[in-house]
């Protein structure tokens, strides 16, 4: 084995056993009057590999985006990096101390403190009191949790307790640094403070795992990709290949055939069906989701429905969240329900959705990549410019731009521009749209 090597997995499988049909109840009532007149009725079982003959090496000092579909085996791989799941076969060797920040939860005892838990957590790694009291105000500063350090983290909310389990999983100085997608719970500013704190981390010879859908974020950060499909590695090399092939195996396909009972969320309804009616839009349309319900456990009251619409790059551009428009829904055994929105404009492309189900005290179902749709090349402007006047951004808006001294009829590079056609841009001009072929060109 290499002295620069920080991790070495060989022949790693993990295999869930899940249950497969039965009957479903809508009441409790009704369950455990099945379970009366069944005593001795199973459930059939399955087999489900999670992970499947995985081999890789991550060297000291590489930032690894490690990247996939939803159900690819990502967040499985970093909980037996992790030490939190055992492997069903294989071996894996870890270089180094290791701090982990997985799901909401994960590493904190939810009836100690926040003070607490950052010296419980230091222990675990390994470290000396003089050593987390040394770091001790940096993380703190950088969670921002200092007027609640002598509070059970139980009643932290989700953004603090995440805010508070980065810095600490940062600040430690493990030698391999493990961040899942988590980071998407906390606002822009603080996900800013995450990807700065890990390029420094990287910066000092350090070791990071991140798992991402935002490419973006993915191509600033890492410079090796590890791309899983149905818990195999698909690519393991540098990071600009493993987006390309994300990104290309990705297109406008969903996750239709996903099993419902892995998804997260407490399960007591589940989406069944998403459907985006057709799939090329015009970026100004109306865009309409339709999606069908079903309830697979028991009444959890009033609900309310959330959506995120997402670019080839995994960035979120939308958000629609029932509660904004003063829309909450009382459950039924089932559902059938829509969703419209037209703005923003969306510039041409492939688009994901990704659909949620709430209640007030939290997540029922998360169904990533419901369905997709596609953005024709169609473009809102009344002008013809150079690609450089468009490639910015991720979405076009409506703009107006005033100066003292305006030239009504001399746009360079306008060959259609004229006196008496001088308006400003218009999102809404259906006349005036103009194919980002002519754009380009």
């Amino acid at each position: 084995m290499s002295s620069d090597v920080a991790i070495s997995v060989r022949g790693l499988s993990k295999a869930y056993s899940i249950s497969r049909g039965g009957v479903k109840h809508s009441t409790l009532g009704e369950t455990l009057l099945h379970k009366l007149k069944n005593p001795f009725e199973r459930a059939k079982r399955e087999t489900f590999m999670a992970l499947s003959d995985v081999n890789f090496d991550v060297n000291d000092g590489d930032v690894v985006g490690i990247v996939g579909r939803n159900g690819a085996g990502k967040s499985t791989l970093l909980k037996i990096l992790s030490r939190i799941t055992e492997p069903t076969t294989g071996q894996i060797d870890l270089y180094g101390r290791v701090g982990s920040l997985l799901e909401v939860g994960t590493g904190f005892h939810p009836e100690l403190t926040g003070r607490e838990n950052i010296f419980l957590n230091g222990q675990i790694l390994g470290m000396r009191k003089r050593e987390i009291d040394a770091a001790f105000d940096a993380i703190v500063d950088f969670a921002g949790v200092e007027k609640f350090l002598d509070t059970p983290v139980k009643r932290y909310s989700s953004g603090m307790y995440v805010r508070l389990a980065f810095a600490v999983a940062a600040h430690l100085n493990p030698e391999i640094l493990i961040v899942d997608e988590v980071l998407a719970v906390g606002d822009a500013e603080f996900q800013n403070k995450c990807l700065g704190t890990m390029k420094n981390v990287a910066k000092s010879g350090r070791t990071v795992l991140f798992v991402s859908h935002n490419m973006q974020s993915v191509s600033v950060l890492c410079n090796k990709g590890l791309l899983l499909h149905n818990g195999s590695v698909a690519y393991h090399g540098e990071v600009e290949g493993a987006i390309a092939r994300y990104l290309a195996n990705s297109g406008t396909t969903s996750r239709q055939d996903e099993a419902p009972d892995l998804r997260p969320g407490t399960g007591e309804y589940r989406f069944t069906s998403v459907s985006a009616g057709r799939q090329y839009y015009d970026g100004g349309d109306d865009k309409e989701i339709k999606f069908t319900v079903q309830r697979r456990g028991t009444s959890v009251g009033a609900m309310y429905f959330s959506a995120h619409v997402l670019n080839e790059l995994g960035a979120i551009v939308a958000q629609c969240d029932s509660r904004l428009v003063g829309d909450w829904f009382e459950d039924s055994a089932n559902m059938t329900g829509s969703f419209r929105f037209t703005t923003p404009w969306l510039k041409p492309g492939h688009y994901r959705i990704d659909m949620f189900i709430c209640v007030g005290t939290g997540l029922v179902d998360k169904y990533e990549d419901a369905c997709a749709l596609s953005i024709s090349p169609v473009l809102p402007y009344r002008y013809t410019v150079p690609w450089d006047g468009l490639q910015y951004g991720t979405v076009f808006s409506d703009f107006v731009w005033e100066v003292n001294d305006k030239l009504a009829d001399n746009r360079d590079g306008n060959s259609n521009a004229d006196a008496t056609n001088s308006g400003h841009p218009d999102i809404r001009h259906p006349d005036s749209r103009q194919s980002l072929a002519e754009s380009s060109t």
